[in-house]
């Protein structure tokens, strides 16, 4: 095992930074600038723009927030969500991201990875995988942020996605996203165990010991964390709450208590990994 990744991921609909339970049912958070800008300044090893809604309509309209992001941070940020093709990719690339993620273009098109691999390298295409355990245990992709079934084995398409030419793998447990319950340790291990390519770890986290159990129980590369850190972050982004015009705000301004998890810092996370003898990248703001 080597240096971890600690990533923060950031789903966004439209112009707003929103969090999920199972990819769904969307709580608005605030501007995705000011968050990508307090972690880049707390520490984090790389972000995600994931466009939860790209693939409903078939497009990717994030450059403009990408272009503005990669302006204030000096750190690796991947977008997916609605790329489609070698000119989508290009254009992400182009307003300033590092790689970008594919998930329902490569399963309707599995030769875009081998394409988009050769054209702009393999460390560029992360695939990501959106997986449901079923009733048999067997894990299935699903697209379009966990909404669509493909029938297509999750293990079996990690081992085609390497062969194709991707540079990496985001793992996803549809079934843990948002609740705060641990990354599926099973989902994880088996996609890591099965490819050489380095595997990022997401859905799930609550509490520090969920993110130690996944790199500890599947040798993962990286985890990706979402509301662990939206939820501390908001804490410090009192400006982040406003333009009321779209999304319920009313959990911001009420300032509840998030009980489903416990808010941390990028220090906390990485302090917690390297007491749990886990290197990781310790140049962070506690």
């Amino acid at each position: 095992m080597g240096i971890v990744r600690v990533i923060a991921r950031m789903d966004i609909k439209g112009t707003k930074l929103v969090k999920g339970i199972h990819l769904e049912g969307l709580r608005v958070l605030g501007k995705p600038e000011e968050f990508a800008l307090h972690y880049y300044e707390s520490g984090i090893d790389e972000l995600i723009y994931q466009d939860v809604v790209a693939s409903l309509y078939g497009r990717n309209s994030l450059c403009e927030m990408v272009s503005r992001t990669a302006r204030e941070i000096y750190i690796p940020l991947t977008v997916g969500g609605g790329i489609r093709s070698l000119a989508d990719i290009s254009s992400v690339l182009a307003a300033g991201a590092d790689k970008v993620s594919i998930n329902t273009a490569a399963i309707h098109n599995p030769d875009l990875i081998r394409q988009a691999s050769r054209t702009f390298g393999s460390s560029t295409i992360v695939v990501a995988i959106e997986a449901i355990r079923e009733r048999d245990g067997q894990y299935l992709i699903y697209t379009d942020n966990g909404r669509e079934h493909t029938g297509i084995d999750a293990i079996e398409w990690a081992i085609r996605a390497e062969e194709l030419g991707a540079g990496e793998i985001i793992a996803t447990s549809v079934d843990q996203e948002g609740t705060g319950t641990g990354y599926d340790l099973d989902l994880t291990r088996k996609i890591a165990e099965a490819v050489s390519i380095p595997v990022i770890a997401h859905g799930g986290p609550g509490k520090l010991e969920h993110i130690s159990d996944v790199v500890i129980s599947s040798g993962v590369d990286a985890v990706a964390i979402g509301g662990m850190l939206h939820y501390d972050a908001i804490r410090k982004l009192s400006g982040s709450v406003q333009n009321n015009d779209e999304g319920n705000h009313e959990f911001l301004r009420s300032k509840r208590e998030v009980t489903h998890m416990t808010p941390a810092t990028i220090g906390e996370v990485k302090t917690h990994l390297m007491s749990s003898s886990i290197e990781c990248r310790m140049e962070v703001a506690l």
